[in-house]
């Protein structure tokens, strides 16, 4: 059964820092690009950062480029979101999605997704 589990969420104090991560199983991670994207109540979802199959190529929304990093480790079939200099403004629920990356900042290039983790910065 293919799977994508979230985790790493939690409360941090504006300005900190969180790293996400994204296991999973029942498919090899390496054979999809991959990509988080975060949703807060009554919002759509909202893309966040994607990266390629080989981890070659990244690409972030303007909201978060400088301060989110998005990496893989094929090997060990898991994806990361490290997250520093977090504002209020990063709450919401974080999920990773596995698809084939033809369209990297929607949510139709992505066929898989994890159950989400919440993210809440506040102090």
């Amino acid at each position: 059964q293919l799977q994508l589990v979230d985790s790493g969420g939690g409360l941090v104090q504006p300005g900190g820092s969180l790293r996400l991560s994204c296991a999973a199983s029942g498919f090899t991670l390496d054979d999809y690009a991959m990509g988080w994207f975060r949703q807060t109540p009554g919002k759509e979802r909202e893309f966040v950062a994607h990266i390629n199959r080989a981890g070659g190529w990244t690409y972030y929304a303007d909201s978060v480029k400088g301060r989110f990093t998005i990496s893989r480790d094929n090997a060990k079939n898991t994806l990361y979101l490290q997250m520093n200099s977090l504002k209020p403004e990063d709450t919401a629920v974080y999920y990773c999605a596995a698809g084939s990356g033809t369209y990297a900042n929607t949510e139709e290039g992505y066929s898989y997704w994890g159950q989400g983790t919440q993210v809440t910065v506040s102090s």
